[in-house]
């Protein structure tokens, strides 16, 4: 059974904290939308909240704060990083709640998060949505991003690997920003899976975009596999040259990324994006492709199994 109270946390005062009694989640209503916490209840939260951040709200100044956050595509400034200091509307639903922000004064564009919680077990659905509440069409692809604990590695599937007998044309996008740099230690570039580590004591910025066929990316964490997974669509664009999914690390967190596809957002319209969470631990695995084969794979095969039966 899911339940839903209002809770204390960080320095902010009003939070709504959903439970089915195996996992929770913890969304502010004072600043965001954010979602602050994602665990096993009464364990390690697997995202990270930037302390010198708590509590703060109101003023003109962007702050990362932590936690789980929407953004739109492509990344600019100053559109990317309109303030989100203000109260949302929470509107409850049975397995969950409505997270509203009043509408971005330099935008015009509303964001809402929608969280769904399975009675039992340790799935959780976040909806994000888009709304133009402006009098211009606007492009933007819907980008959600979970900022995660430091000290942990982030597992990015390749495509199957084939011969150049068996498919002659590429499979997949790598996209890569003007600070990436590819023979950083952080990187592992396996033949089945990308691996990015976050390293507290590295502070040089690092990313990599992908069009992510497979849908999925994974953050193992303190023994904590956290699973995001995101449909992919081949037949439609994504910005940033085409990437699903994105990776971005430095010395204060990593945030494991989706994106969905661009579109030409009309006034009053709404353009939904869709992560499937899972959680998982007593996880242990090395940092390889035979080891994640080994202890990681299987624990995704089951997560997707669940989201298969949903769609």
């Amino acid at each position: 059974m899911v339940t839903v109270e209002k809770v204390s946390l960080w320095g902010w005062p009003n939070n709504i904290r959903i439970t089915n009694g195996t996992i929770e989640v913890v969304v502010t209503t004072d600043v965001g939308p954010r979602i602050l916490c994602f665990g096993f209840v009464g364990e390690k939260n697997v995202f990270r909240i930037i302390e010198e951040e708590c509590g703060i709200s109101g003023g003109e100044e962007w702050h990362i704060f932590g936690g789980h956050r929407l953004w739109h595509a492509p990344e600019a400034r100053p559109r990317s990083y309109c303030p989100d200091n203000d109260p949302v509307r929470f509107t409850p639903t049975k397995h969950g709640g409505v997270f509203t922000q009043k509408t971005e004064s330099l935008t015009g564009i509303e964001k809402e998060v929608e969280v769904s919680m399975d009675p039992e077990g340790n799935h959780l659905a976040v909806l994000h949505r888009l709304t133009n509440r402006g009098v211009w069409s606007v492009q933007l692809a819907p980008w959600a991003l979970s900022v995660m604990e430091r000290g942990g590695i982030a597992i990015i599937p390749q495509e199957p690997h084939q011969s150049w007998s068996e498919n002659l044309l590429p499979v997949r996008s790598l996209v890569l920003w003007g600070y990436t740099n590819m023979s950083d230690p952080r990187w592992r570039w396996g033949r089945k899976y990308v691996t990015l580590r976050q390293d507290p004591e590295n502070a040089s910025p690092n990313k990599a975009g992908f069009s992510n066929s497979l849908g999925w990316g994974a953050y193992l964490f303190d023994g904590y596999l956290f699973v995001k997974y995101a449909p992919y669509h081949p037949a439609l664009p994504y910005p940033d040259m085409g990437s699903s999914f994105e990776v971005y690390t430095d010395h204060r967190f990593l945030e494991l990324e989706t994106l969905g596809p661009l579109v030409c957002l009309k006034p009053h319209e709404t353009v939904e994006h869709k992560e499937d969470w899972f959680l998982f631990k007593g996880v242990s695995c090395e940092d390889n492709d035979e080891s994640i084969d080994t202890f990681i794979k299987p624990l995704i095969e089951k997560a997707l199994e669940r989201v298969k039966v949903q769609v």
